[in-house]
């Protein structure tokens, strides 16, 4: 959306765009076939901050120079820890301040990462980033400060989105009530960021972020559980907040990890009327036939780290199969079966510009795949570039993070020109 432009939704008969005469046009006929002219965001998750003093020091530090490397304006994806979230809310004085530092660098936010609860940056987060999931009350009202907070902060006529976890971690979601206690808890938010809207004019949507070995990992789990969502908001006469405020993050990297067509991915989704509030652009790593590239793979095997969950998948003529997490050990000494693979993709963010590193490929192809898709939906997802990994990345020595990103985020915005 642009900062000028209403959402389709306003319209429920028809839609006529601002600044138009004449009879309205029937909207089965409105096709925007554009990306949103926001400037594009980078996710902020890549930088620790666990109070609003850390947090207004890395917009001035890190945020503020990527933007003076990049060649053109950009939007700043904060990430508001629990505490981060808590401190700002009691204090109208901090919420002020964070709103003169965006002012202050140049920079605005449109969109916010919730799906990190604590704290990201520690030794070991790995399965607990999870956590709490859908069916604890925290995460409600996490997610409820989050929007209150982003719906300040958001430019005037633009729309916000907050990404969240998947429902759950597969792992740790064993109980026969898991999806109807998250059912509930998203229908309470559905309604209550309906009331936020009431009182601020401010559209704010959730973005459930699917990722391998979650609740949510394939398009076909996340259709059929839109498919739930749809109808028990139906039968608690919300359907209709339900489809204006729920829907996806699409991270281009954890589909492609998971082997699917990203285009026909987006392609069915939309055609099943769920939206994709959000698009995180990504990039994994690929290992290409390992059996015959032990080199290929003592290099991999640099890539297993403590501190984040590196699903790895592998890809044969019988199917795909999954390993929870990449070690050294599985990198050097796979299973048979797993050395016969076509291919293995590791759920590793790198640079969305690095088609190979060393002698490992990586997933780059299925950005300009699925962002060529999202070009051709009828409403304009907001789009954030998502290199989370920059500290934990193997190689001679600490990389310039914020040169990185600003690499990451001209590569990103001429692809769009070339696409767009």
């Amino acid at each position: 959306m642009t900062s000028q432009s209403l959402p389709i939704e306003m319209y429920p008969e028809k839609f006529q765009p601002p600044g138009t005469s004449g009879l309205p046009i029937p909207r089965d006929k409105v096709k925007f076939m554009s990306f949103s002219t926001l400037p594009l965001s980078y996710c902020c998750n890549v930088h620790p901050s666990e109070t609003v003093s850390e947090l207004l020091e890395t917009l001035a530090t890190q945020t503020s120079r990527v933007r003076k490397l990049s060649s053109h304006p950009i939007a700043a994806g904060l990430w508001l820890a629990d505490t981060v979230s808590r401190e700002l809310i009691a204090d109208v004085g901090k919420q002020e301040a964070l709103q003169q530092a965006l002012t202050d660098h140049e920079l605005i936010c449109y969109t916010l990462n919730a799906f990190p609860f604590g704290n990201f940056h520690t030794a070991r987060v790995k399965e607990q980033v999870y956590l709490p999931d859908w069916t604890n009350p925290e995460r409600l009202q996490y997610t409820l400060r989050c929007a209150r907070l982003l719906s300040a902060l958001l430019p005037e006529g633009t729309e916000g989105s907050i990404s969240t976890v998947p429902l759950g971690f597969k792992e740790l979601s064993h109980r026969p009530d898991f999806s109807q206690q998250c059912l509930h808890r998203l229908i309470e938010l559905a309604r209550e960021l309906d009331h936020l809207h009431d009182d601020t004019g401010r559209v704010i949507r959730l973005a459930i972020e699917p990722e391998p070995l979650c609740v949510l990992e394939t398009t076909a789990e996340t259709r059929q559980f839109f498919e739930q969502l749809h109808s028990f908001a139906e039968a608690q006469d919300a359907f209709d907040i339900t489809q204006r405020h729920l829907g996806l993050c699409y991270d281009i990297c954890h589909q492609s990890v998971e082997y699917e067509d990203v285009a026909e991915s987006i392609r069915v989704l939309h055609a099943d009327g769920i939206r994709i509030n959000k698009v995180h652009i990504t990039c994994a790593v690929e290992l290409r036939q390992p059996g015959e590239h032990p080199d290929a793979r003592e290099f991999l095997a640099r890539f297993a780290e403590p501190r984040y969950l590196h699903q790895t998948f592998m890809q044969n003529v019988s199917g795909i199969r999954s390993n929870t997490d990449l070690s050294a050990e599985f990198a050097t000494n796979p299973p048979e079966d797993w050395l016969r693979a076509e291919s293995w993709r590791i759920h590793f963010h790198v640079s969305v510009h690095a088609e190979t590193i060393g002698p490992l490929h990586t997933t780059c192809p299925d950005i300009s795949r699925a962002l060529a898709a999202v070009r051709n939906l009828d409403y304009a997802p907001h789009l954030e570039v998502e290199t989370y990994t920059w500290h934990v990345l193997p190689g001679e020595g600490p990389v310039d993070v914020c040169e990185e990103l600003a690499k990451e985020l001209n590569f990103t915005q001429t692809l769009l020109q070339e696409l767009g």
